[in-house]
C-alpha cells in the first residue's frame, strides 16, 4: 500500500508505504483539545514507512509528562501530521485527515472511551475500550 498525504497550506508532503498497523479512534482529552473537541482519527505505521516528500515538520513534546508524546506540524499552517509516543515505539501515529485520500480509513477500534462526551458516536462494529486495549 502507498499512500500521500500533506498539511493544508501543502508546505509539508509525506508519502507512506506498507501496510497499516492499525486504525483508531482515539477520545482521550489530550486528542480532544488537540481536534478542537472531537475524537482523533488515527492510522498507524512502522516508523520506517514514513517519510517526508516536502518540507520540515516541526515538533511538540510536553516537558513536564514522564511518557510524553512527540507531536509532528507544519510550522506554516499548524496542521498536526502525526506523533510519536514511548508506548508504541518504532511506530508513526497519522491523523486520517492529513491523507489525500481519507476515505481509505476504516477504524476497528475506539480507544480512551473513558473520555468520550456526549456528542461523539462509536460505530457499532467497532470495538470500544475504556483504556488502552493490552
Amino acid at each position: 500500500m502507498a499512500l500521500n498525504g500533506r498539511c493544508y497550506c501543502g508546505d509539508v508532503q509525506y508519502e507512506l508505504h506498507g501496510e497499516p498497523q492499525a486504525s483508531l479512534q482515539c477520545y482521550c482529552r489530550e486528542c480532544q483539545y488537540i481536534s478542537g473537541g472531537n475524537p482523533a482519527a488515527l492510522i498507524i505505521f512502522p516508523k520506517e514507512a514514513f517519510h517526508l516528500t516536502q518540507g520540515e515538520l516541526s515538533e511538540y513534546r510536553r516537558d513536564d509528562l514522564d511518557v510524553a508524546v512527540t507531536r509532528y506540524f507544519c510550522s506554516n499552517c499548524g496542521t498536526g501530521i502525526g506523533s510519536e509516543t514511548p508506548n508504541r515505539p518504532g511506530a508513526m501515529i497519522i491523523k486520517v485527515g492529513t491523507l489525500d485520500d481519507p476515505s481509505i480509513f476504516a477504524p476497528t477500534v475506539a480507544i480512551f472511551t473513558c473520555d468520550k462526551q456526549d456528542f461523539h458516536h462509536i460505530p457499532e462494529e467497532v470495538s470500544a475500550f475504556d483504556k488502552r486495549p493490552g
